[in-house]
Order: C-alpha cells, then structure tokens, then sequence
C-alpha cells in the first residue's frame, strides 16, 4: 500500500527482511540461509579442483590440453556442489591462437554465470569442419576440432556429476527385454536338448551348445566335443 511522505527524507536504510529476499533472489546467502549459489559475482578463490584433458588429433602433430577448474559451492554441508568455473586451453600450435582463446572466455563467463550450462556440450559438438572431420583413437567420429573440445566438456561434466545418462527409453527397453527373452528361450532349449548321459553339474559349453562342461584335472572340459580351458 502506498504511503505519503509529508515531511522531508533526512535518512533511510534497507530493512532485513527485504534484503534476505533481494540476495536470495539474486543468488547469494541471505539471512536465515548458507546456502551459496553459483553466479556472476562470485569471488574466484585462491584454489580450484581441476582435471586437465589431453586431444590428439590428425589435423596438428601438437596436441590440445584442456584444463577446466571446479568451484566446490558449500563445502561439508548436504548442499556440497561441483561447479565448472573457468576453462584453459595450450598448445605449441599457434594457429588457433585467436579463437580458442575467445572460447575459452565465452565458455568460462558461461560457467561463472550459473544455472544450467549443459547446453554448451551440444553446441560444441554441433560444431562442423567444412574440410571434413577426422576419427579419434578408437574408431570414434569428431566432425571438428571444437567438437572434441565439446566431447571433453562432456566427460568432465559427467565426472562431477551435472550430466547424468537418462538410459533407453521406452522403446529401447522394450527391444531389449525382447532380445532378453529370446536369448533365454534359446538357452533354455539347449539346455533340455543336452543328453542326460552328462552329468547334472555340467555347464553349456560354448563351443558345441550342449550342457557337458564339467571340470576334469582341475579344467573345464566339454564331455560332448573335447573343448577344453586348457587347450
């Protein structure tokens, strides 16, 4: 309700009250809360956790060393989180110089922001070379340099837990109790379908399907083919 002022302001001063509820809603500790959440104006301290990550690639005999740095919001409390804060990334090889060092700054003002910054891992990897890309150790696809950086975001972000796997959807799931169920159906039909001269405690052998494994001179042996552990 709004109120008339007759007399001249000669002071003021904010109550306590209103200023808990400007500093939660900004991001900071307010009266009756520790809780400390990320943002812009958060003092970098004289200490961060980092993981520094090795890329090689065909397109430079140097190789690229990421390095992001974690912030540890409230410490020994139940509300302990793990926050990238800022991000590094040297080489010997100069020819990026420029723009990853614009990266680096964009990617480190994001972290340093708050809220949900996942969305960079997409926007990394949805990065292309108009050259081609190229296949990382392991036969994996990386349509650019910047989506292996993406890539490496990715892994970091899971390691301190703000990805997490969603696993398969209902479709997926449904796929694989089928296969389940029809791998079941297939052993339990070669197992009827073994002989009842073997012994009860033999096991399928995966050479001939058929359930005669048994251990013979301290080897598992197939009673059925002659495959043996022991050559």
């Amino acid at each position: 309700m709004a109120k008339k002022i007759d007399k001249k302001i000669v002071d003021y001063s904010v109550s306590k009250a209103a200023q808990a509820a400007d500093n939660t809603a900004e991001g900071t500790p307010g009266e009756g809360t520790n809780v400390v959440h990320m943002h812009e104006r958060l003092k970098r301290p004289e200490m961060l956790l980092g993981s520094t990550y090795k890329i090689s690639t065909p397109l430079s005999e140097h190789a690229l060393y990421v390095t992001i740095n974690d912030i540890i919001l409230n410490p020994l409390t139940e509300h302990e989180l793990r926050r990238p804060f800022e991000m590094f990334i040297n080489s010997k090889n100069m020819d990026h110089f420029q723009w990853i060092v614009a990266l680096t700054r964009i990617a480190s003002a994001v972290f340093r922001k708050g809220g949900d910054v996942t969305f960079l891992v997409e926007e990394l990897r949805s990065v292309f070379d108009p050259r081609g890309g190229y296949f990382k150790k392991g036969g994996k696809f990386m349509p650019s340099l910047v989506a292996e950086i993406g890539d490496v975001l990715e892994s970091h972000l899971r390691m301190i837990g703000l990805l997490k796997d969603d696993g398969p959807d209902e479709r997926q799931r449904k796929l694989l109790e089928e296969k389940r169920a029809e791998y079941e159906k297939t052993v339990n039909a070669m197992e009827k379908s073994a002989p009842d001269a073997f012994p009860d405690g033999a096991i399928l052998c995966k050479k001939c399907n058929t359930k005669a494994m048994i251990q013979l001179d301290n080897c598992l042996t197939c009673l059925n083919c002659g495959e043996s552990k022991c050559g």
